[in-house]
C-alpha cells in the first residue's frame, strides 16, 4: 500500500538499525573493556558464578600469602635452633676441654667464663620467667622479652595453641605448627637443664657438674628432633603452597572464560556489524524516499 503518512518500510529499516547499532555497541564496548560481560545482562549466570569463583580466588590467595608467612616462621625457628644446636656443640667442647688434666685452675676459668656466656645466650633467645627457666624470684634474671621471636610471636615459649595457618579457602582447612617448648621443666625438655639458674640467680649446670657432658648431649639430640619437626611442618607447607598455586591458576583460567572477551570472535562480530550498521543506514535513506513516489500519482 502507498501512504504519506505512515513509511512501513522506513518503520522497519529504523528498527533494524537500532537493533544493529545498539549489537556494535555492545561489541564496541566488550573489545575496550576486555570484558565479555559488560551488563548483567549479557550473561546473569556466568556473572554470578564468576563472582563466587573471583572470591574463591581472593580466598586462595590469601591462603598462600598465609601458607608462606607460615614458612617464614618456620625457617626463623629453624634459623634460631640451629644457632642453638651450634652453641651446645661449643659448650659440649669446652666441657671436654675442662676435663684436661694439664689444665691450671685459670684455664677452667676461661672455659667457664665462655661457658656461662654461651648459656646467657641460649636464656636469652629462649625467654622466660623465673617459675619456668629459674633464677631469683625477684623478676631480675627474667627474660621477658626473647630474641626468639617472629614478628611478635614468641617461638620457644611453653603454650599448646602453637601457630595455627589456614591452608585453604574454606573454613575449617588449618594447619597447626606446634610451638617448640624449652622452657617447661618436664622431662622431655631436655634444654632446661642446660639454661636453668638457682633462686641465686646461679646456674645449675656448670663445668664442675658430673653430668654436663650428658645434660649437653641430650640437649643437642632434643633440638636435633625439634628441628626435624619443623623440617617436616615446611615440607607440608611447601606441598600446601604448591597445590594453593595450581588451584588458583585453574580458578583464573575458569574465570577468564566466562568474563574475558574471544578479542579475535568478537572483531569478527564487529566488522560484521559495522557492515550492517552502514547497509541499515544506506536502505533507511532508500526508505524515507519512498513516499516520493506517490507523488507520479498525483500528477
Amino acid at each position: 500500500m502507498s501512504s504519506i503518512n505512515t513509511n512501513f518500510q522506513a518503520i522497519a529499516s529504523a528498527r533494524s538499525l537500532n537493533k544493529n547499532q545498539d549489537l556494535l555497541g555492545s561489541s564496541l564496548a566488550r573489545l575496550s573493556s576486555g570484558s565479555k560481560i559488560v551488563n548483567p545482562s549479557d550473561d546473569a549466570a556466568g556473572l554470578a558464578i564468576s563472582e563466587k569463583m573471583d572470591a574463591q580466588s581472593m580466598r586462595v590467595q590469601a591462603a598462600s600469602t598465609n601458607v608462606q608467612n607460615a614458612i617464614s616462621y618456620v625457617q626463623t625457628s629453624d634459623g634460631f635452633m640451629s644457632g642453638m644446636a651450634k652453641i651446645l656443640s661449643r659448650m659440649s667442647e669446652l666441657a671436654q676441654f675442662s676435663r684436661d688434666p694439664t689444665k691450671n685452675a685459670t684455664d677452667v676459668a676461661l672455659y667457664q667464663e665462655e661457658f656461662t656466656a654461651l648459656q646467657e645466650q641460649l636464656r636469652d633467645t629462649i625467654g622466660g620467667t623465673y617459675t619456668e627457666i629459674g633464677g631469683s624470684t625477684d623478676g631480675s634474671d627474667d627474660v621477658t622479652s626473647p630474641l626468639g621471636t617472629f614478628n611478635g610471636i614468641t617461638l620457644f615459649g611453653s603454650s599448646d595453641a602453637g601457630c595455627q595457618v589456614t591452608i585453604g579457602d574454606e573454613v575449617g582447612q588449618t594447619m597447626t605448627i606446634a610451638e617448640t617448648d624449652f622452657r617447661s621443666n618436664t622431662a622431655e625438655n631436655k634444654m632446661h637443664a642446660v639454661i636453668e639458674k638457682d633462686s641465686s640467680g646461679e646456674f645449675v649446670l656448670d663445668l664442675n657438674s658430673t653430668s654436663v657432658i650428658q645434660s649437653l648431649n641430650d640437649a643437642i639430640q632434643f633440638v636435633s628432633q625439634q628441628r626435624a619437626d619443623l623440617g617436616a611442618s615446611q615440607s607440608r607447607l611447601e606441598l600446601v603452597y604448591s597445590t594453593l598455586q595450581t588451584e588458583n591458576e585453574n580458578l583464573s583460567a575458569a574465570l577468564s572464560r566466562i568474563r574475558d572477551v574471544d578479542v579475535a570472535g568478537e572483531t569478527t562480530q564487529l566488522a560484521r556489524y559495522n557492515i550492517l550498521v552502514q547497509t541499515g543506514t544506506s536502505m533507511l535513506a532508500q526508505a524515507n524516499h519512498t513516499p516520493e513516489t506517490v507523488l507520479t500519482l498525483l500528477q
